[in-house]
């Protein structure tokens, strides 16, 4: 028999009292290493975009489109075409104005940076985006019957452009990826900047679209229009 001020505690409430502050301390524990160990987590979120071939010779050297401020891909292309390892590059951009366009400023950037403006072929499109841009040059390669390209992009640019190369191009194509550092995104620091981490934001939702593309759709119908330009010499239209 119990007095009557005292109650008689449920075994049960305790123990379920005590598995939830063993929750909490956990928890509080995660967010606390997580908290120390976030710089190293980014840091390897950022190299995960990363990647970088061993560059052998190749047919040709290609500069994906888009270059940034400081033309830091035409800068990589300019270092590996004066390594001996492809004897064109090609400078592929979009066009801006009927008569100009991205193809035309790095073309200007190659040649200031020691490539000979007769290796330079300018390719002139309507991609709107990286698959695109890799289907229009599959043309291109095609015609000149390339079969190893060295692909020149930003450098968390590199595993996207690689993964959609390699489904876009013909079988029996040898890609390889070159990565050219990036003014606005340093793998090591890119938390620290609102414009490299929009970047990476971008970069990994653009990912999940090249991989649901990759595998879900069709090949479209039909291309966007090509204007390849070897130099400033007979420009060939191509649908």
């Amino acid at each position: 028999m119990t007095s009557r001020g005292s109650r008689k505690i449920d075994p049960a409430q305790s123990g379920g009292a005590l598995s939830s502050l063993v929750a909490f301390i956990a928890f509080v524990l995660v967010c606390g290493v997580l908290y120390f160990a976030r710089h190293p987590i980014f840091r390897f979120a950022g190299e995960s975009w990363i990647v970088e071939d061993k560059l052998e010779p190749s047919d040709a050297i290609i500069v994906l489109s888009d270059d940034n401020f400081y033309a830091d891909r035409a800068t990589r292309a300019a270092q590996v075409y004066r390594q001996g390892l492809a004897p064109l590059v090609v400078a592929s951009g979009r066009k801006l104005r009927p008569y100009a366009g991205i193809a035309e400023l790095m073309e200007h950037d190659l040649v200031e940076r020691g490539v000979p403006k007769d290796k330079i072929v300018r390719v002139a499109h309507d991609a709107e985006n990286t698959r695109v841009e890799a289907q229009d040059l599959a043309q291109v390669a095609t015609q000149r019957k390339w079969h190893s390209l060295i692909v020149v992009t930003s450098n968390y640019h590199t595993r996207r452009a690689r993964y959609i190369f390699e489904h876009v191009f013909p079988a029996g194509s040898v890609i390889r990826v070159t990565g050219a550092r990036d003014g606005d995104f340093d793998p090591d620091s890119w938390w620290e900047r609102r414009i490299s981490v929009k970047e990476f934001v971008r970069e990994l939702v653009a990912m999940v679209v090249a991989v649901w593309e990759a595998h879900v759709h069709e090949e479209p119908t039909t291309k966007s229009q090509l204007i390849v330009a070897p130099g400033l010499r007979n420009p060939q239209l191509i649908v």
